[in-house]
């Protein structure tokens, strides 16, 4: 019994503090306010502690790499793995939708959004997503695509340099150790930090969970729900059998706590880290995918986009279900998918993206964006937990 609560008191005290923090905010939401501080502090910690390991964890992970071909494998079956989850999500939306239609939606003209618009040409834009220009820009989950891009190239360098980087190398080694340890320290105060974000949003959001709203999001979260256990167990078991079902969803429950609470795909990436360890990934693949996938990877994102665009589609009447619009739905879903950092309602550049590429009036901006805030737990939970069955998939095809 005692080792049982060892292994299990991590969760237990994070449920315990969920579940305050939702009584809290359903019967004091005033009181939530004063308390949300606790919660900020918390992510804060966790934020610019999950920078550095970022960067460690994907340095060190190519730089200990022994053979190429394996190097250049890992890589090929990752994006592989990337693309087809987004794509197979993307198209399970599509035939929901098609097969539980909603009835025209009408947008309403008071709804507007906040701060000013983005004039930004495309070709900065493009520049920005994969590069900053001064190096202490780098590390800012803001722009975390470029710390990727900068920490898979410093990785593959210091593999590169031999002897002569040996130093650097252990440097690497040693301070993803450290990291890892802080992180832990860390989580020490989830259950405290967590439950307190939560009462936040439930506080916040409960609220606006009806009305306009109540049809897409009923769609999002039932189909959600559904591609989180049935296709989740099922590529699981594709990558490791009865043994990989079993063993996925025996170590499922911290991270899949953690992305509900958070809302963020960057601040589960302790917990999606320590899973893949119980899990029996090796860390030359977890530390590898797992990073890169709380930015490239986005399952639940890629349910939102096509939701989002339906939605769009309806408030202006226009046929979502032809080839052409579908076609380039998938395409913009595969963009949103790599472009929505891994941070609270980082899918706002995509929905931009979107109301841009259609060519979509004014008033179909907010609508996406206010869906796109309400489904964010549930997205959050596809797209971090989508990450470890994701490093499952890989390990799968990496096996020797």
């Amino acid at each position: 019994m005692r080792e049982v609560f060892k292994n299990y008191s991590g969760i237990l005290f994070l449920l315990f503090g969920i579940t305050i923090g939702s009584i809290l905010g359903i019967t004091v939401p005033n009181f939530v306010m004063n308390i949300k501080p606790l919660g900020d502090i918390f992510l804060n910690l966790l934020f610019v502690s999950v920078v550095p390991l970022v960067f460690f964890a994907v340095c060190n992970s190519i730089a200990s790499l022994e053979q190429q071909s394996k190097f250049g494998k890992i890589i090929l079956t990752m994006a592989f793995t990337f693309l087809l989850f987004i794509l197979i999500a993307a198209i399970y939306t599509i035939t929901v939708v098609y097969f539980f239609p909603l009835a025209s939606l009408q947008g309403s003209s008071d709804m507007i959004t906040d701060g000013a618009s983005d004039n930004e040409s495309w070709q900065n834009r493009i520049v920005s997503f994969f590069t900053v220009g001064e190096y202490t820009e780098l590390f800012s989950r803001r722009n975390m695509l470029a710390l990727l891009i900068f920490s898979f190239l410093t990785g593959f360098a210091a593999r590169k340099s031999g002897e002569q980087g040996k130093q650097f190398r252990a440097f690497i080694t040693s301070g993803y150790e450290v990291m890892k340890e802080l992180l832990l320290l860390i989580m020490k105060f989830a259950p405290v930090g967590l439950g307190t974000y939560f009462a936040y949003q439930v506080a916040t959001l409960g609220p606006q969970l009806v009305g306009f709203y109540a049809k897409p999001l009923g769609i999002y979260y039932i189909a959600g729900t559904i591609y989180f256990f049935v296709f989740f167990s099922l590529y699981a078991f594709i990558a490791n059998g009865k043994t990989g079902f079993t063993s996925f969803w025996k170590n499922a429950i911290y991270p899949t706590l953690t992305a509900l609470s958070t809302c963020s795909s960057f601040a589960s990436m302790p917990s999606n880290l320590q899973a893949a360890s119980k899990i029996g990934i090796p860390s030359s693949i977890s530390n590898l995918v797992i990073p890169i996938g709380s930015t490239l990877h986005k399952n639940g994102s890629s349910i939102s986009s096509i939701i989002k665009i339906y939605v769009a589609f309806l408030i202006i009447g226009r046929d979502f279900f032809d080839p052409s619009n579908l076609l380039l739905a998938l395409g913009i879903t595969v963009f949103v998918s790599i472009v929505a950092g891994g941070i609270p309602n980082g899918g706002y550049i995509g929905e931009m993206l979107m109301i841009s590429v259609y060519k979509l009036p004014q008033e179909a901006i907010p609508a996406v964006m206010i869906i796109g805030t309400l489904v964010d737990p549930l997205a959050t939970v596809l797209n971090s937990v989508g990450d470890i069955v994701a490093a499952m998939f890989v390990n799968r095809f990496i096996k020797t």
